[in-house]
């Protein structure tokens, strides 16, 4: 090749100059001595020298004095020697020079450029040893000769500090400037089809080469190489095996090969599992063949089918590869939750590494979460909350039942919602039970102020503290009361679930705070100086603020029904209870209750009142009164206004009571009273209760 014979003397040059910047780095020569030499050296130390050479340069290292403490396998003391982590040497105890002419005590000849000198003492050095002295010199290596393995692929030169390869006429030095060959390196095949062949093919392929060729395929493509039999024809294998010269195709974790020989040995068609191929043709000094041809393809790689119980694949296909897109659709019932995202179906696409897209994305049953919790009741297996299960409410019993009997079992829908046959996704109501005392009422008394009872036997009883009145719990947000008990008063202070209404008593029990107060719109408001005469429509709804907790003290009395069953009868005993006014008090602070039989509205009529200043004929008596009690002497009073005055209900069996009328007024105490008829107001109690159900904002 031109300038092939000025070679040596360029890389002279080059190398003179890598020489003197070594030499300036690193020093050629040293000395190394013991801590305090020569004097002893101290306990318990620990001292490491680290020596390097120029690169091309091994290391003489020698000792000319060595008096270190003797122990087995110098255990004690020593002085280690170490090279590129092996151990070189490890003396310890005392040396003398065998030749006369040379001070030198122990010597080591290190083919490497560094080396490492290590010194140990361990608690007491008792006899004084003074340690070693030791020095270095850098000395020249022959590459060429020196090492089993000659580095040059064809000629080797050696000089002082280092060596360099050179290639015969027509070859070249690689970059890794060691091994020569020919130029048929560096080819990249990128198509997806191809072929490719040995230098000169199918004449004589060079000797001492390497041909490195690469198939560099999309991401996505598989490899295959093809080679037919006659197509190859290679120096066949030695007596042990090995292939002088060889083909071999490698990728990022296979190998095939190597092979030779005058057939192809190996299979006819190689599947790969990478888009890159390695192609490494490798030949020695001797015995040049005609080559090798061979033949490639790019193969998709496949994604597996997986198979999901919970899901179904769109398009169905026997073999899915790379670049395939399907859909896949979770079964009814299942979804797949990304984030806080539910989702019934995905595309997935098979990717270059032959796994699937959104692999993590799985089929899974809806979860339903936690129910949500319902006033006044609860739920029953609320841990199981995936498709499928069931829960079942209950309410608080004995207090409180569900509004609908079929309204108690809900089931995980597909969709992600507790849903009931009935009610569908609406929660269910549990609602006081109405008209049933935890403790009946057992007063026969039938003189005037009747007789001593429980709130338990009137737990639907209330009382106004100021002014004093009463009032039927009817609902757990609602009261009901005479209109005249509210009337200039629309913020009333009320107690439920007490007998005694004395302050220490109260404290006990529940008060209610009105959250609006609405009279009938049939009441006539009156001057304050005037005396009421006209009591028709005395009656007036409370919606509380704060739904009442009921209990065996606390429970709402029933409203009538539409039906005639409900028309107060002459005759009929209804229960009446209260703090108000009796014959021997003026005030009461225990509940009293009392039995009164049902009288035809003339009875009240015809009442003699013993205030000369009032008179029965100026009083308005209607249809919307009932009047109930006798000569007997029982009767509401001052005080009891806005009580029940409790029927039973006709259509049950058990003791439920309804308010058939409401405490209104009376012409005298102890005689004949008259109460609000509160069947004929049923529909603007529902009504009113139904268009005001949600409190008002402020």
């Amino acid at each position: 090749m031109p300038g092939m014979d000025r070679l040596p003397e360029m890389w002279c040059v080059v190398l003179l100059s890598l020489l003197a910047q070594s030499y300036a780095d690193f020093p050629m020569h040293g000395k190394i001595l013991s801590p305090n030499y020569p004097q002893a050296y101290p306990n318990e130390v620990e001292k490491t020298w680290d020596i390097e050479v120029p690169e091309g340069y091994g290391i003489h290292l020698y000792f000319t004095h060595l008096d270190i403490e003797l122990s087995e396998d110098c255990a004690y003391d020593s002085v280690q020697i170490k090279s590129e982590g092996i151990v070189e040497g490890n003396l310890c105890g005392q040396r003398t020079s065998k030749n006369p002419n040379s001070p030198i005590v122990e010597e080591f000849q290190i083919l490497s450029n560094k080396l490492q000198v290590i010194f140990k003492s361990d608690f007491s050095n008792e006899e004084r040893f003074t340690g070693f002295a030791a020095y270095y010199v850098a000395v020249d290596i022959n590459e060429c000769t020196d090492f089993a393995d000659v580095p040059c692929s064809h000629f080797c030169n050696n000089f002082i500090g280092g060596f360099f390869c050179s290639c015969p006429p027509e070859y070249f030095l690689h970059d890794d400037m060691k091994n020569c060959g020919v130029n048929c390196s560096g080819d990249v095949f990128t198509e997806m089809t191809g072929e490719i062949t040995s230098p000169n093919y199918p004449n004589t392929y060079p000797e001492n080469s390497r041909c490195d060729y690469q198939i560099l395929l999309e991401e996505g493509f598989r490899v295959v190489l093809t080679v037919r039999r006659e197509d190859f024809d290679v120096e066949p294998a030695d007596s042990v095996g090995r292939c002088p010269d060889s083909l071999l195709f490698v990728t990022g974790n296979q190998q095939f090969g190597p092979y030779c020989g005058n057939r192809f040995p190996g299979p006819l068609k190689i599947e790969t599992n990478s888009n890159a191929v390695k192609i490494i043709f490798q030949t020695d000094k001797k015995g040049q063949k005609k080559g090798w041809k061979l033949r490639y393809y790019g193969d998709p790689i496949p994604c597996p089918k997986e198979v999901n119980a919970n899901s179904a694949w769109q398009p169905e296909k026997e073999k899915y590869v790379f670049k395939d897109v399907v859909k896949i659709t979770c079964l009814d019932g299942f979804e797949v939750v990304e984030g806080s995202v539910g989702m019934t179906s995905f595309y997935s696409t098979c990717q270059s590494n032959g796994k699937w897209s959104n692999s993590k994305l799985k089929c899974q049953p809806v979860d339903c979460g936690l129910p949500d919790p319902i006033e006044n009741g609860h739920v029953e297996n609320p841990e199981h909350t995936l498709f499928g299960s069931v829960i079942h409410y209950t309410c608080s019993e004995p207090y409180y039942y569900m509004e609908n009997e079929d309204g108690g079992e809900y089931r995980c829908s597909n969709n992600g919602s507790w849903v009931n046959e009935v009610l569908g996704v609406e929660l269910p109501r549990c609602v006081p039970v109405c008209g049933v005392p935890s403790k009946p009422f057992v007063g026969t008394q039938r003189i005037f102020g009747g007789s001593r009872t429980t709130i338990e036997s009137f737990p639907w009883q209330v009382f106004f503290k100021n002014p004093k009145g009463g009032g039927a719990l009817i609902d757990e947000s609602w009261v009901l009361t005479a209109a005249h008990v509210v009337e200039g008063n629309h913020e009333p202070t009320m107690y439920a679930g007490s007998t005694s209404v004395v302050l220490k008593d109260l404290e006990n029990a529940q008060m209610l705070m009105a959250e609006r107060v609405i009279i009938h719109p049939g009441w006539k408001v009156k001057s304050s100086e005037e005396i009421r005469k006209n009591f028709d429509n005395d009656i007036a709804l409370i919606r509380l603020k704060d739904p009442v907790k009921m209990g065996p003290k606390v429970s709402p009395i029933c409203l009538p029904g539409p039906s005639s069953d409900y028309d107060a009868s002459v005759g009929e005993l209804g229960l009446i209870s209260g703090w108000g006014r009796t014959k021997d008090r003026d005030h009461v602070y225990r509940l009293m209750g009392a039995k009164l039989p049902i009288a035809p509205l003339s009875k009240c009529q015809e009442v003699k009142i013993s205030d000369p200043k009032r008179d029965t004929k100026s009083y308005v008596f209607t249809e919307n009164m009932i009047c109930a009690g006798g000569e007997q002497g029982v009767d509401s009073c001052q005080g009891d206004s806005g009580g029940a005055f409790a029927l039973q209900d006709p259509k049950t069996e058990d003791p439920k009571f309804y308010v058939a009328g409401l405490v209104s007024w009376g012409p005298e105490c102890g005689t004949y009273g008259l109460y609000t008829r509160v069947k004929n107001y049923i529909d603007w109690i529902r009504k009113t209760m139904q268009e005001n159900s949600n409190p008002s904002e402020d």
